[in-house]
């Protein structure tokens, strides 16, 4: 089984807006997202240096604010908000780094069992061409995972800052 994480961190823009994130396995869920949409996006993006790739694979996702969650319990267990929830009974884990969650958003099948979590089926709804992302499937003691949402790790940055930024001379 895998661990998770569950974190506050505060948006880079603002700094009083709290957003969700995760670790699985101590990797934040934006690099695991990062390796399955490379090869996706490397047609799009074959004029960028490797450097550049890599800034905009770590930055095409953000977490999920805080505040819209509403019920992280009911969000994380598989049964969001009627704003949040879709037709393939997927949840999003991941939103878009402009803020605005849906418009770039990842959603992942949460399902769970008395003894288990399991996240999978991670996708891009706006490219279906994709498929299902090849991360996953993460499946969790649940409860040690209701133990880590309920008390999400509170960060003063977001974990991935600096780590996209330009490292060329």
């Amino acid at each position: 089984m895998q661990s998770i994480e569950f974190l506050h961190y505060p948006r880079s823009e603002d700094s009083s807006l709290l957003l969700w994130g995760f670790r699985i396995d101590g990797t934040d869920l934006r690099v695991h997202v990062a390796d399955a949409t490379r090869a996706h996006w490397s047609r799009e993006h074959e004029e960028e240096t490797p450097s550049e790739q890599e800034r905009f694979l770590l930055s095409q996702h953000d977490g999920l604010p805080v505040p819209e969650i509403g019920d992280p319990m009911r969000h994380f267990l598989g049964d969001p908000a009627p704003e949040f929830a879709d037709a393939a009974g997927t949840t999003p884990v991941l939103g878009c780094s402009c803020g605005i969650w849906g418009c770039w958003p990842v959603l992942a099948l949460i399902t769970t069992t008395p003894t288990t979590v399991t996240w999978s089926s991670f996708r891009q709804p706006f490219r279906k061409e994709w498929g299902e992302l090849s991360t996953g499937p993460y499946v969790f003691a649940r409860n040690r995972y209701e133990a880590a949402l309920a008390e999400p790790v509170r960060l003063i940055k977001d974990p991935l800052e600096g780590l996209n930024e330009e490292t060329e001379p």
